[in-house]
């Protein structure tokens, strides 16, 4: 499966987006046959499974100009180099705790040339800075993810939505979502993308 499936959900893309996207394939085919950051069965499904569900935050949210997004536990760099792409005039940083998966996310980005992404090997907690927004493909339980989440989010908000955390998560989320307190919202990436894979996906905004 090749980048025209992201082509199909987002046909305005630039021709810098789309060489961007284009690339990606090869990218971390090389780099996950040296450092495996994505599962050996799972790399030929990464438009879909990675990219696309990646980009399912962009239904939800479009980012203005400026915004500062933290990726937590970004593994491989999703979902923030996939959005990153979507959004060059909104500033991503991603972590990870593991130096290995950091270092794909180094090449990755410096291959795109990506100025709008900057990396870190960093615990969440050991970080100090404050982010509009906070975005997640982590397995951690909501409640988890926020209770991190808290701290890092700034107070004011430029966006449509205020400012929170936003996490890609699978299956039934009623007793997770039930568990965390304030605004929230549940969007099923079924009502965006016609593939089997996002029957039981959704991407969950919590206002912080």
């Amino acid at each position: 499966m090749n980048s025209d499936l992201i082509y199909h959900y987002f046909p305005s893309l630039t021709p810098q987006q789309r060489k961007s996207f284009d690339a990606l394939d090869e990218l971390y085919h090389d780099w996950n046959a040296k450092i495996n950051v994505i599962s050996r069965k799972d790399i030929d499904n990464l438009y879909e499974h990675h990219v696309l569900h990646s980009l399912g935050i962009a239904e939800v949210i479009s980012f203005r100009p400026g915004t500062h997004v933290l990726d937590l536990g970004t593994g491989g760099g999703f979902p923030g180099i996939p959005l990153a792409i979507m959004f060059p005039e909104v500033r991503f940083h991603l972590v990870d705790s593991i130096g290995k998966k950091i270092r794909v996310c180094n090449e990755v980005v410096a291959a795109l040339g990506l100025d709008n992404v900057t990396t870190q090997q960093v615990r969440a907690e050991e970080l100090r800075e404050r982010y509009d927004f906070v975005v997640s493909r982590a397995v951690m339980p909501l409640a988890d993810l926020v209770r991190i989440t808290r701290k890092l989010v700034a107070r004011t908000s430029r966006n449509a939505l205020p400012n929170g955390l936003i996490a890609l998560k699978g299956g039934e989320l009623e007793r997770e979502a039930a568990a965390v307190g304030g605004e929230k919202l549940v969007t099923p990436l079924g009502e965006f993308f016609a593939e089997e894979f996002f029957v039981t996906k959704k991407v969950v905004y919590v206002q912080i």
